[in-house]
């Protein structure tokens, strides 16, 4: 459900020279083998959420990365604009 507000706010900031990635994980259990060895290869990983936070939890438990969670629960999609300004804060 956050996909599309994801894509899309990693191609703006591409296109604003930020160098930013995003991996989309189509199921939690089992995580996939390498993303471990994916995550360390960021200095900074930011977690989109429409929850509390549940996934950030997981992946700091799992691992021992700390992650930026950013979560929203309005019962409201993320806005492009939302998700871009804090790949922003964080470049």
């Amino acid at each position: 459900s956050t996909y599309g507000s994801i894509v899309q706010a990693r191609e703006k900031a591409a296109l604003a020279g930020k160098s930013v990635a995003h991996v989309h994980l189509r199921h939690l259990n089992p995580l996939p083998h390498d993303l471990g060895d994916i995550m360390s290869r960021y200095k900074t990983v930011l977690v989109p959420e429409l929850n509390l936070g549940q996934l950030s939890k997981l992946l700091r438990e799992r691992y021992l990365r700390d992650v930026i969670v950013m979560s929203k629960m309005q019962g409201k999609m993320f806005k492009v604009s939302e998700i871009h300004d804090r790949i922003l804060e964080l470049c």
